[in-house]
């Protein structure tokens, strides 16, 4: 099986939360996992689905513009001004899908802790907190989750993600904080290194892909739904 990697793109916010949401739901062939890692069009904020945006809005910057999004995943708050975002769909009864979310978020995060590690960051998994420490859901980067990727020196978060699962299987939708780590990143290398990595957890052979050919009328649809007050202030 391969992992297929698509092309680079940037988007607003809601054109990328459109597109990956409808990776998972309308891929046009054989059903098999595929990675993206894309970019962002203007200065971006995205909160979980389950989010109340009287928090979201009380936790943004006075400056601006930016975009902002709900994403059709879970998670926390999370800015996107200086990041590495990516997106991961994997198909119904795929090994990986099939595990519980905390091992599926684990397997991942693994892979991107072995790449930043090869860039001289000294990456880790976090590790289980005492009930006592444990907070709800706010800011993504404020504080570290089980196994998000942490700095191995300061304890900063480096990396979080977030995850969907439905009928056609799951999404995993992932952001690196670049600050965060420390040191200059070789950013290109960095990404191939951790396909690769995300590859070899697949048990996948990684394979550039074009761009699949979705119904322009569906994209143009889900973009202006996620990019309408309705969806963003639903909660």
């Amino acid at each position: 099986m391969n992992l297929e990697i698509l092309p680079e793109r940037t988007g607003s916010a809601a054109e990328n939360m459109a597109v990956d949401f409808l990776l998972l739901q309308r891929y046009p062939h054989a059903a098999v996992p595929r990675f993206r890692h894309y970019g962002w069009r203007r200065p971006a904020f995205t909160f979980g689905y389950a989010q109340k945006i009287a928090f979201v809005r009380a936790q943004l910057p006075p400056e601006g513009p930016f975009d902002l999004c709900r994403r059709p995943t879970g998670g926390g708050l999370v800015d996107h001004r200086d990041d590495w975002t990516y997106a991961l769909v994997l198909p119904r009864d795929h090994p990986l899908e099939e595990l519980r979310a905390s091992q599926s978020y684990r397997a991942v995060h693994e892979a991107l802790a072995g790449a930043l590690r090869t860039q001289g960051v000294p990456a880790r998994l976090s590790e289980p907190k005492a009930e006592a420490e444990t907070s709800a859901v706010g800011i993504c980067f404020e504080r570290a989750e089980i196994a998000d990727v942490v700095h191995g020196g300061n304890g900063a978060k480096i990396a979080g993600a977030a995850q969907k699962r439905n009928k056609h299987g799951l999404l995993f939708q992932g952001s690196i904080a670049k600050a965060a780590t420390g040191v200059a990143i070789d950013w290109d290398g960095f990404g191939e290194t951790f396909i690769a990595r995300l590859a070899a957890t697949l048990d996948s052979a990684p394979l550039p892909t074009p761009w699949p050919e979705f119904n322009d009328e569906e994209v143009e649809g889900l973009t202006e739904q996620y990019s309408a007050i309705e969806w963003i202030e639903q909660r």
